[in-house]
């Protein structure tokens, strides 16, 4: 009897051990997936949240912008896999995206490995650089004041894209651009100048050839043909315009070119001492092109000018009926007339500048 108690004792005993052992494996294994897999991102009713690391900035950084936003459901559970993994030494930075599934594990991953999304963002249209700069740095890393030292610094310009301070905004194309967040002034303007490339197939090459005019020319030419109208169908014919003014030796006298030099883009009624301004871009007084855009040419103005309507226009104004068009016109008897119906308008409606 007393060795069948002590058979059942010792069976009990090694069940609790089994027991306990099962519960501390138990305990293990969620430990190890509670550290490891379990989602730990916040969920946000907003979608998605971002962590942004900043350049130059490090682990405590990294943990600031997690505690202070409150990224993470357990942080400390991150921070003690990240000490395991060595990521507090190999910060990278960039835009993450943190998917709500994320454990600890692949958001180190991801984060160890710079697996950052792109950012998409429109380029629009720009008359000045430090306008562009602006632009930029309110979407990406890119140092505001950076970029208007290297669109300011000629040698750099010279050798790098074979532009100066004055031609170097043909190289961008408002537009749609995908760039990663922490891009710098640099990068920045070799993507603009990636595109930039990418337009200027063999066959616009070819086209401003043709016309006698190289492609910073043709950017030029298409920044005053964007100012001139909104209207699609009026570009071809305006850029046939100055191409015959071009051709037959005449000023372009184009009016933007005033405002651009003047500064006030918001003048309705060009003056005759506008037109006494010295600049290189008052084409009243200068023949040819001026030396430099006077906004960022986007791609339908730049195909307008590459692909002009064909006709005897040297002359254009706005139409008086205020839909945007303008008349054209192939002496300047005819284009007195319509210039004068168009100021009559313009009395009409008090508009005195």
């Amino acid at each position: 009897m007393p060795t069948t108690q002590a058979a059942h004792s010792s069976r009990r005993l090694l069940w609790y051990l089994l027991l306990l052992a099962v519960l501390v494996t138990g305990a293990a294994a969620y430990a190890t997936w509670r550290v490891l897999w379990q989602p730990n991102v916040a969920v946000s009713p907003y979608g998605a949240p971002y962590l942004y690391i900043r350049t130059g900035t490090g682990y405590a950084a990294v943990l600031d912008s997690l505690r202070r936003h409150e990224l993470l459901r357990d942080l400390d559970t991150f921070e003690w896999l990240a000490e395991q993994r060595g990521y507090p030494r190999r910060v990278r930075p960039g835009r993450y995206l943190l998917d709500p599934s994320l454990g600890n594990d692949a958001l180190l991953d991801m984060l160890l490995q710079g697996k950052q999304d792109t950012l998409a963002f429109t380029l629009d249209a720009f008359k000045y650089k430090p306008q562009l700069a602006r632009q930029i740095s309110k979407q990406v890393e890119a140092d505001s004041a950076e970029l208007r030292k290297l669109l300011n610094d000629n040698t750099f310009l010279t050798r790098r894209y074979q532009l100066d301070t004055t031609t170097v905004l043909t190289m961008f194309l408002p537009g749609s651009y995908r760039l990663f967040w922490n891009t710098s002034a640099r990068d920045f303007l070799d993507s603009a100048a990636a595109t930039h490339r990418r337009f200027w197939t063999p066959e616009r090459r070819h086209r401003a050839d043709s016309l006698q005019l190289s492609p910073t020319e043709v950017h030029v030419l298409a920044s005053i043909v964007q100012r001139e109208t909104a209207k699609k169908e009026d570009k071809p014919v305006i850029a046939g315009v100055y191409l015959n003014r071009l051709r037959r030796g005449m000023r372009l006298q184009a009016d933007p070119t005033l405002l651009w030099a003047i500064g006030n883009f918001g003048v309705k009624r060009v003056l005759n001492k506008d037109k006494l301004v010295d600049s290189p871009y008052n084409t009243y007084k200068h023949k040819g092109l001026p030396p430099g855009p006077i906004t960022s040419a986007n791609r339908q103005s730049l195909d307008a000018v590459l692909k002009p309507a064909a006709h005897r226009y040297v002359f254009f104004c706005a139409r008086p009926d205020g839909s945007g068009f303008s008349d054209f016109a192939e002496t300047f008897a005819e284009h007195k007339q319509n210039a004068r119906r168009y100021q009559h308008r313009l009395d009409s409606l008090g508009i005195k500048r």
